[in-house]
């Protein structure tokens, strides 16, 4: 293939060329003149499995031919496979060795780290060791690293980095994989020395990023029949310019930074490198452009001195499009416009962005015309169905388990998939009513089956929804663990539990879990930490969750539902060999693309530099290298938004060099270059605004419906008159139109719960003391309130919160109770204080329940209302809160059945708030008889058919809110509009 010559060998292809395309284009033509067997002896190495995939693709296009040998880079055992070297051991199972190493030294020195960062410390400890077998670099060698001006820190990071030469110490007969390719690539170099082969050998694709790579390529390329092609090389960049790339803390984010150090080490210049195909890129004029915006640091001279060599500037960006989007929601809509033009044109276009999140709402949005982009990163398996489900189930070991967390697992899909899920979601239906109308935060089989008691009708069906209820609370509940667990126990637990939930009650296989490619590899994942489960330590159900976790989320899975042919989403790896009619560069800001290098727990910038690490900067010179390579495409947009969702972007360091040097070439037409390349991206955003436009509507009146009498409420309470005066909205809503509020499913110690928490610890203490009058005390008092909140307070915090604020009034209740008791007697209490009064004429029934009503010697009543907050003032309760006046009303109208009739002489509302105090209903000034005859009137008035019920009438205050204001559309009005009757007649 190649004349026989004492230099190695290095070819490039420029930016914006189809990579794997030209790569084959140019081997067949350097081997026309070979006979055909002669393809076959060809050894073509590339770095990605997908570059290998579309090599072999492009082959088969092709005429009939015999094919090179294609190898991926990891695997150089077929290289040659005589290599003895034996066979690395699997990533999980160093992870799990050198975790059990870092959690023993946490234990011992427990202010290094939380316990909780256990994994992500080994995680990160696990990348040094990669790096370090990757690039040649011992632990002794960091040890002994000039660290005079470091901090204490540097002796923390020493500890675990001890730890990493301690593994590897311990692993020199058993090599994992980093460790493995570095002795694969320098045995094959040895090899290669001494025993050249004589057919040609190729590495295709590969910047030489990593140290191991590095030494491959250099051995290669200095072979008799060796090549290296390299992609995206910048033929554009002067070669004194490449002079300048020497120094690694200056030029490591430089794109071809790496191509400079691969040229000396093989004692190589830029004149050496030379085109592998004759394929012309799209536009040589925009590749000059581009190459001189990324010029290395200080860039402003080359700027003036080069830029007299550009040429067309108009035509080297009359294939660009730069949009500059206001929030990310743009962008996604504004790409996922022009990707469906391309659809409908019939272009391949192409998404390319780091951006994981705008991925997914592009995605989302060509879902709006039925487009499903070809997705090649897929859906990580910790975000697919199955892994959620894993996740979920984990988290049952970790903690107490709460009503949110159980709704969770038995919605999921999976749950009960293995046969009869109808009849299951119906009753998680049903599970979900009672918990959000009765209560339920930590759910256990006892409350489950309490809850669900006798919810339906029919026997049958009751007695399938007891069988499933005992399911749940066998199945989910109480299965907490606060202990440390060998690794195989919890992997076995895990597993057993994850099954039994996914078949349902009776199960015989485990449904649809371990089903579909994502199911399947979910399986995988399983058995794989299975199988190594051994070589992990024991572990709480924290730990283990993370473990499993962080074992998913390194796995992506790929549905293939017949996606678009010609709509595709790449990251920038997938990029470097594809080909597209469009490109688009999507996220191009600072942080994104590039990323911001990840903090280094061990070894800062220097340091690193010192011991031969990569710098933090690599990733960002792969990052340019591959925004330089798909900028060259023949139409190109440049997609930023200028906001994200909470604060200001910053434009991509290599979009901003382009922009400052296009605005700078004022005598080359440049300024007018950009203008357009802005102009084309304005115009995508007008159809953007145009499509996301909204026909205004005209707001909704301020309601005040009018239903006929018939469908009026004919029952009502007492504590509901208020609600009435204030919100009459609120009682149509619930009355005529029967929607109930529901409760929240993630309960919360609120005022409500507090509230019937104190009547009945005052209910129970008040009753204790009319069997015992020397339980009158305030210690009887707090041990009434300790039980009952142990009981019905599952909260610790609430629990020492309310206790605090009962103790702070206790002395003052037992006081005040000694006074009510000496004048009267406890005669019925809320459970039994049920009173109904019914005007016939009306048809009209009130309903009442005191919280407590004395008896006086002479006959008459004490009504007491105890209240948690502040108690309402007497004008309140003349003008709004008339309950205790109404009730008092009612019993002396003979309402309570038990009580018989006799006079109120005493109505009290009783506060237990941080200031006690009791407040007098004003009988004197509102009298029983006359309140009654007032509340007779009012409801009249509510049963006239002309009468509306107008959405929040007299509201104490405007921010109070009301449980219908959603349905009322309160803030499309206010209270200052007038309400609009509606007749519903």
């Amino acid at each position: 293939m190649f004349e026989d010559g004492e230099h190695p060998r290095l070819f490039g292809i420029a930016p914006g060329v189809d990579f794997p395309r030209a790569l084959v284009d140019g081997l067949i033509a350097r081997m026309a003149d070979q006979p055909p067997e002669a393809m076959a002896r060809v050894q073509l190495v590339v770095n990605t499995r997908r570059m290998q995939r579309r090599l072999r693709a492009l082959f088969d296009d092709g005429p009939a031919r015999v094919l090179p040998r294609l190898r991926l880079i990891t695997d150089l055992d077929q290289i040659d496979p005589s290599l003895a070297v034996s066979p690395a051991i699997s990533p999980l199972r160093r992870r799990l060795e050198l975790s059990a190493l870092v959690a023993g030294l946490l234990a011992q020195e427990r202010d290094l780290a939380p316990r909780s960062s256990l994994y992500d410390l080994t995680d990160s400890l696990a990348g040094l060791i990669d790096e370090m077998q990757g690039e040649g670099v011992t632990a002794e060698t960091i040890a002994q690293l000039d660290v005079t001006d470091q901090s204490g820190h540097w002796q923390r990071a020493l500890q675990f980095i001890r730890i990493a030469q301690t593994y590897l110490d311990q692993g020199d007969t058993t090599l994992d994989q980093e460790g493995r390719q570095r002795a694969l690539v320098s045995a094959l170099a040895r090899r290669w020395a001494d025993q050249p082969p004589q057919d040609p050998v190729l590495i295709a694709g590969s910047t030489g990023s990593r140290g191991t790579t590095m030494m491959l390529m250099q051995a290669v390329a200095r072979l008799p029949q060796g090549a290296l092609i390299l992609p995206g090389f910048d033929f554009e960049m002067p070669t004194r310019v490449w002079s300048q790339l020497d120094d690694a803390l200056l030029s490591e984010d430089h794109p071809q930074y790496r191509f400079h150090r691969l040229m000396g080490a093989l004692d190589l210049s830029r004149r050496d490198v030379r085109p592998w195909h004759d394929q012309p890129p799209p536009s040589a004029a925009r590749n000059a452009l581009v190459s001189l915006s990324l010029r290395p640091a200080p860039v402003t001279d080359a700027w003036l001195t080069e830029r007299v060599h550009l040429e067309d500037i108009e035509g080297a960006t009359s294939g660009i499009t730069m949009l500059e989007a206001p929030t990310p929601r743009d962008e996604a809509l504004a790409i996922a416009m022009r990707l469906r033009q391309a659809a409908e044109l019939g272009e391949t276009a192409a998404l390319i962005t780091p951006d994981r999140v705008l991925t997914r709402q592009v995605t989302a949005a060509l879902d709006q015309w039925n487009i499903l982009p070809d997705d090649s990163a897929g859906t990580p398996l910790h975000l697919s169905p199955p892994g959620r489900f894993l996740r979920h189930v984990a988290r049952l070991f970790e903690k107490r388990l709460d009503a949110e967390a159980l709704l969770t697992l038995l919605k999921h899909p999976l749950t009960h998939s293995g046969r009869a899920r109808g009849p299951h979601v119906l009753n998680t239906q049903r599970l979900e009513l009672e918990i959000r109308q009765h209560g339920l935060p930590y759910p256990d089989a006892a409350g489950l089956l309490r809850l669900l008691d006798r919810t339906v009708k029919s026997d049958d069906q009751q007695r399938a929804l007891m069988a499933w209820s005992d399911w749940v609370g066998q199945t989910f509940t109480d299965k907490a663990q606060g202990r440390q667990r060998p690794l195989q126990d919890w992997v076995a637990s895990h597993t057993h539990l994850a099954e039994q939930i996914a078949g349902g009650i009776d199960a015989t296989d485990s449904g649809e879990l371990w089903q579909k490619k994502a199911g399947q590899k979910a399986l995988q994942v399983m058995q794989t930490l299975a199988d190594h489960a051994e070589f992990g330590t024991t572990m709480t159900a924290a730990d283990y969750g993370d473990l499993v976790n962080a074992m998913l989320s390194d796995e992506e899975v790929r549905d293939r539902d017949a996606p678009h042919p010609d709509i595709m989403i790449w990251g920038t790896l997938e990029a470097r060999v594809q080909g597209a009619d469009l490109v688009i560069l999507a996220g191009l800001n600072d942080g994104t693309w590039p990323e911001a290098p990840k903090p280094d727990p061990w070894l800062n910038r220097a340091l690193r530099d010192q011991a031969g690490l990569l710098l933090p900067e690599r990733r960002i010179g792969l990052s340019a290298h591959d925004y330089q390579q798909a900028i060259g495409a023949k139409d190109v947009w440049l997609t930023r938004s200028v906001r994200s969702d909470d604060a200001e972007t910053v434009m991509s360091r290599w979009v901003n060099r382009l922009c400052n040097l296009l605005d700078g070439l004022q005598d080359q037409g440049g300024p007018d270059a950009l203008r357009a390349m802005i102009l084309r991206g304005e115009t995508w955003l007008a159809k953007v605004a145009a499509f996301e436009a909204i026909v205004p509507v005209d707001p909704a009146h301020r309601p005040s419906p009018k239903p006929p009498r018939a469908s009026r409420p004919h029952k009502l309470s007492v504590t509901e008159i208020k609600r009435l005066i204030r919100d009459p909205y609120a009682i149509y809503a619930k009355h005529v139109l029967k929607l109930v509020q529901l409760g929240p499913l993630a309960q919360s110690p609120d005022a409500l719960m507090r509230g019937t928490l104190a009547h009945d610890i005052l209910e129970t203490f008040v009753r204790n003391t009319q069997t015992d009058p020397a339980r009158l005390t305030a210690g009887h008092l707090m041990s009434v309130a300790r039980t009952q909140m142990e009981r019905q307070v599952p909260w610790p915090a609430a629990r020492a919160i309310w206790l605090a604020r009962i103790e702070k009034i206790a002395d003052w209740f037992v006081q005040r109770e000694e006074q009510r008791q000496r004048i009267a007697t406890p005669v019925a209490f809320e459970n039994q204080a049920k009173g109904q009064l019914t005007w016939p004429d009306l048809g009209v029934t009130l309903t009442a329940r005191a919280d407590r009503i004395d008896r006086r010697d002479d006959g008459a009543f004490l009504l007491y209302d105890y209240k948690t907050g502040k108690p309402p003032t007497a004008r309140q309760q003349a003008t709004f809160d008339k309950q205790l006046l109404i009730e008092a009303a009612m019993i002396e109208q003979g309402a309570f059945p038990e009580l018989g009739i006799g006079q109120v002489a005493l109505a009290l509302f009783i506060g237990l708030g941080a200031d006690p105090a009791e407040v007098e209903a004003p009988l004197d000034t509102e009298p029983p008889a006359e309140v009654l005859v007032n509340l007779r009137s009012l409801i009249e008035a509510y049963l006239d058919p002309d009468q509306g019920f107008t959405s929040r009438r007299m509201m104490l205050q405007d921010r109070i809110d009301g449980d219908y204001d959603q349905l009322a559309r309160f803030g499309e009005w206010d209270v200052t509009d007038d309400p609009v009757a509606e007749d519903l007649s």
